[in-house]
């Protein structure tokens, strides 16, 4: 192998696809790279067995060839470069790596031993706009559960109903439930949050079509030059759909904004009793108020005005309501609830394709 590749180019290719990389696995390769020659292009790829991903970059290929290298080495050491031309040359399983500046050496393993995702065959294949698919997962994996006795709820539901892709996650705690406006029909993929996780790095600056694929084993999301492939989780995911009330007694339109700053505040006083917060409606007068207490620091009040229906109180976790409130970008939320045992459901007031539930505690 012998090519050429702009130092911006490698280090941003191995920026995304080296976090995956598995250091503390019983396979040694897993904590490699491979580096590949594809058609004049340099391809870099990681794997822990459940998720890989690849990414091309142009180079000047003079010579095919494939090698694996340690991931956090060659990482930290492209990115420590300037700017410049870099010249890879493969000899006898070390890859010499040349600069005006610079000269390495850095001792590989033959690629035949890296483990590769079998493709995907007999896949269907949707396509999003990137833009949607961030905002969606930016609502959405922050509430999945990283409980390994419940696998299920450890990954991100996506299913479709021929007008709409709904992406669930939930750690029984809360869940968050978005609707992207696509037209499919039969998908039903349940698949890991840190796959999801990585796919939201990669769309994070990408605006063009995700091009996902699947089958009933495995999920390939393609974003321009990356590709990201992961194993979907075996299991049925709950019947979130079913947990979300339609009616309430108790509902407060008010600014996000204002919600946040009273939760912040009270949260404060609410650390000594794991973040619980008391919230109470007030139709006469208006009001949604949160009351919090701390044994040994004290207590606090917080108010903010809004459009009040009904008076009720209930009991919640103050983090998981930030959480919540920030995952949202509208001004004004809908806060409905109904009993102390129910819980509470946070929409948008203009736009409905972003639901947040969270359950209450015992107050």
């Amino acid at each position: 192998m012998k090519l050429q590749v702009t130092q911006e180019n490698l280090s941003k290719a191995l920026n995304t696809v080296a976090r995956v990389a598995n250091t503390r696995g019983t396979l040694p390769i897993l904590a490699n790279v491979l580096l590949k020659t594809t058609n004049n292009r340099l391809s870099i790829a990681a794997t822990n067995l459940d998720i890989a991903i690849t990414q091309y970059c142009g180079a000047k290929v003079k010579e095919e060839g494939s090698i694996t290298i340690p991931a956090r080495l060659m990482q930290d050491f492209i990115s420590s470069l300037p700017p410049s031309v870099i010249n890879l040359e493969l000899d006898d399983n070390k890859l010499h790596i040349t600069t005006d500046q610079y000269q390495s050496v850095i001792n590989g393993v033959a690629s035949e031993d890296f483990p590769v995702m079998p493709a995907i065959e007999d896949g269907q294949e949707i396509l999003l706009p990137g833009t949607d698919l961030k905002h969606a997962l930016q609502q959405v994996v922050f509430a999945a559960s990283n409980d390994e006795a419940r696998p299920v709820l450890t990954g991100v539901y996506i299913h479709g109903d021929g007008s709409k892709l709904h992406l669930a996650a939930t750690d029984s705690y809360r869940l968050a439930a978005k609707n992207i406006s696509a037209k499919v029909d039969g998908i039903d993929l349940l698949i890991p949050v840190s796959a999801m996780q990585d796919v939201l790095r990669i769309v994070n600056d990408f605006s063009d079509n995700v091009t996902i694929t699947y089958n009933d084993q495995q999920v390939l999301f393609k974003a321009g030059e990356v590709e990201l492939v992961a194993r979907l989780i075996e299991g049925k995911y709950p019947d979130y759909q079913k947990l979300i009330p339609k009616e309430f007694s108790n509902k407060a339109q008010i600014k996000r904004t204002d919600l946040i700053n009273i939760t912040k505040v009270s949260s404060l006083f609410a650390r000594e009793s794991a973040g619980s917060i008391k919230i109470t409606t007030n139709e006469d007068n208006g009001t949604l108020s949160i009351r919090s207490i701390a044994s040994q620091i004290g207590e606090n009040t917080a108010s903010a005005n809004g459009k009040i229906t009904g008076d009720g109180e209930i009991t919640i976790n103050s983090r998981y309501l930030l959480d919540a409130l920030n995952a949202f970008h509208s001004e004004e939320i809908s806060f409905c609830f109904n009993g102390k045992l129910d819980p509470v459901v946070l929409s948008d007031t203009s736009e409905k394709d972003y639901t947040h539930l969270i359950m209450p505690l015992k107050s």
